[in-house]
């Protein structure tokens, strides 16, 4: 399951692969309101046709009102902003009198795209840079933190790939929602476990798996403030040797399965026999997920990453502005 940019980028090779005329739409800057984040992609067909967003859908059908009028036939990267005014504001869903600018791209062969979205394929973080006099592009490696998107007067420098991380300890059923919803998220996921019986059957396009001892996994994955771990085995020798490692680094989430009764449980062993603080063990999320009265797999998985979420908006400090939630 790609996430929203990804499954834009994809339909956009496509439809060059048609041989058609698109222009993809990449945010540059926002002020006030906006309702979606810089480094957001849309992409428009020269019939009309589009893929992804950038709005509630008035600059989307403007954008198609555009192209259908020729105006976005363009030789080269081309700067679009909307919601100056307040009645502009109003118009194109900007209801907090925000503004939105947009880098429009014409597509083709200089573009990139079927090379980005091949590294992208293979879990990788790739920079994209734009020449804005030329349209060109070159690929590279993603620094680790870098920034989502830098605009200059000649280029734009976009970063594409997960920015966030997820390890999960166990390849049962509820892995496979997990980590499939976890992708269209935009994490880049890595199941650990190994037990042959479960990591015999688990294939999941996109995500890494690895046979090792939790313990050692976590400390090779060497987690961050942008590392998730959850551990899902239900058996303590797997569960406890990767929560040993995880809560005594700065992963933003660390979440185990199990009752309220096999939380304390738990927690006493990795006190009595892992020296862990009590400071550590309140950083554990146990049970896993939000109280949304979950019950099936899909249903707990949807419940571990609401909570994830929640925290990771907390920990980066974001929220929304009074009166414009979209």
């Amino acid at each position: 399951m790609d996430n929203l940019d990804l499954s834009v980028l994809r339909t956009a090779a496509s439809w060059r692969a048609e041989a058609r005329g698109v222009v993809l739409g990449t945010i540059t800057r926002t002020w006030g309101s906006a309702p979606r984040p810089v480094g957001s992609l849309v992409a428009v067909r020269d019939d009309g046709l589009i893929a992804g967003s950038v709005s509630g859908g008035c600059i989307e059908d403007d954008l198609i009102a555009q192209l259908r009028a020729g105006s976005l036939t363009l030789a080269r990267p081309t700067p679009l902003r909307y919601g100056v005014g307040a009645e502009e504001a109003r118009r194109f869903g900007l209801p907090c009198g925000g503004t939105l600018e947009l880098m429009l791209e014409p597509l083709g062969p200089q573009s990139g795209v079927d090379d980005l979205l091949a590294r992208l394929t293979r879990g990788e973080r790739v920079r994209r840079t734009l020449a804005l006099a030329t349209g060109t592009v070159t690929l590279a490696d993603a620094a680790p933190g870098a920034d989502t998107l830098v605009l200059t007067d000649t280029q734009l420098v976009s970063h594409h790939g997960p920015q966030w991380r997820l390890l999960v300890i166990g390849a049962g059923q509820m892995t496979d929602y997990l980590a499939q919803m976890a992708l269209a998220l935009g994490y880049g996921v890595t199941v650990c476990d190994p037990r042959e019986e479960y990591a015999d059957g688990f294939a999941l396009a996109g995500v890494a798996l690895t046979r090792d001892m939790p313990d050692d996994v976590v400390t090779a994955f060497k987690p961050d403030g942008a590392t998730a771990i959850v551990a899902l085995t239900h058996d303590p020798k797997l569960d406890d040797l990767a929560l040993m490692e995880a809560l005594k680094g700065a992963a933003f989430y660390v979440g185990a399965i199990g009752s309220r009764a096999n939380q304390a449980k738990r927690k006493a062993r990795l006190a009595e026999h892992f020296d862990l603080s009590a400071e550590q063990l309140d950083r554990l999320h146990g049970p896993v997920g939000l109280d949304i009265g979950a019950r099936t797999p899909p249903e707990i998985a949807l419940s571990i990453l609401a909570e994830m979420t929640a925290v990771r908006y907390r920990a980066g400090g974001a929220k929304a502005e009074a009166g414009c939630a979209v």
